[in-house]
């Protein structure tokens, strides 16, 4: 590995860290708009609810990115088309489970679930490269699984596979194949603006049936969005959490490998511990809806600390591999 790809390693964690506060943020965000449309519309469904979210989120950022790379889209060539398709179906479908998954179980099981990507990955890394994971990985793994079962609360006595929980593990499954798919060396010199606007609109596509299936008449379509809170979380969760956050795990995290992408991306559960303490009463505020802040507790403390020791010991070897010497 030469100068420049040891310092785009360090460089891609922390911007990798920084799309797992968007991720984070929304959680906080879907929550909210989903408690804004159950008033517009009572009794609506929660398929349909996630899949409308999804439609428009992935419908806005393709049609954002297809205009600004417009210039280049006649160079676009298959192995662009091969990526962005794979990472639309796996992206698509896994955030469809996990969206669902947040209404049939506690928030915060779902979200411990939905990081059993940072054990599906190395434990996939070893049995392909048939050998074990690097002590590091282990041990940022082991806090991560800790920290997240802490920040969450967690219990193992208590937990049953319902819905919700086998939605939750679904979910990570696709996001472990996302991961995975988005390393592949074959990809290496892909324009990444062509593949994220492939996946959005394979996103969009892999929802669209869902959507037509538990869609209400279209009248009820129109006024769940017909709001002025709901346009401007659908903004927020388009431009930041979607355009934003996935365009910059499209083209940073092909500088390091997925095991430690996987480890990096466990912070989102943090961040959104983080913003719950003081989000929720601003959402409620211009929304008018009951989303009370949560407090500091030391599950926050412990899990949080953890989950950013985890985190540290990945940006520390990305440090110390930046500073090693170039390779002759």
């Amino acid at each position: 590995m030469d100068l420049g790809n040891r310092r785009n390693a360090l460089k891609a964690s922390w911007i990798l860290l920084l799309a797992t506060v968007f991720w984070g943020f929304s959680f906080l965000g879907m929550k909210a708009l989903g408690l804004v449309q159950q008033g517009l519309l009572p009794g609506g469904s929660t398929w349909f609810f996630a899949s409308l979210s999804l439609v428009a989120r992935f419908g806005i950022s393709s049609l954002i990115l297809l205009l600004w790379s417009v210039r280049t889209l006649p160079g676009m060539t298959r192995l662009e088309f091969q990526q962005g398709i794979g990472l639309g179906l796996v992206g698509g479908v896994g955030l469809l489970f996990q969206m669902d998954a947040v209404n049939y179980t506690s928030a915060s099981t779902a979200a411990f679930l939905t990081q059993c990507y940072c054990l599906f990955i190395p434990v996939f890394v070893a049995i392909r490269n048939r050998c074990l994971p690097k002590k590091f990985v282990a041990l940022s793994s082991i806090l991560v699984v800790m920290g997240v079962a802490i920040l969450s609360k967690f219990h193992w006595q208590e937990m049953r596979l319902g819905r919700g929980e086998w939605e939750a593990i679904v979910a990570s499954m696709f996001f472990t194949a996302q991961i995975l798919w988005l390393e592949r060396p074959v990809f290496s010199r892909n324009n990444m603006n062509h593949v994220t606007i492939i996946m959005f609109v394979v996103n969009l596509l892999s929802v669209l049936p869902t959507f037509f299936l538990v869609k209400p008449p279209w009248h009820q379509v129109v006024a769940v969005c017909n709001s002025a809170p709901v346009l401007l979380l659908y903004v927020i969760l388009t431009l930041f959490c979607t355009l934003g956050a996935y365009t910059l795990m499209n083209y940073w995290q092909r500088h390091i490998d997925a095991t430690r992408a996987g480890l990096i991306y466990c912070a989102e559960p943090l961040f959104a511990s983080l913003f719950a303490l003081f989000i929720p009463q601003l959402f409620s505020g211009f929304a008018a809806i009951n989303y009370p802040n949560e407090t500091l507790t030391a599950n926050l403390l412990i899990g949080g600390g953890l989950i950013t020791g985890a985190n540290i010991l990945v940006l520390l070897e990305a440090v110390y591999i930046s500073k090693r010497s170039p390779a002759s």
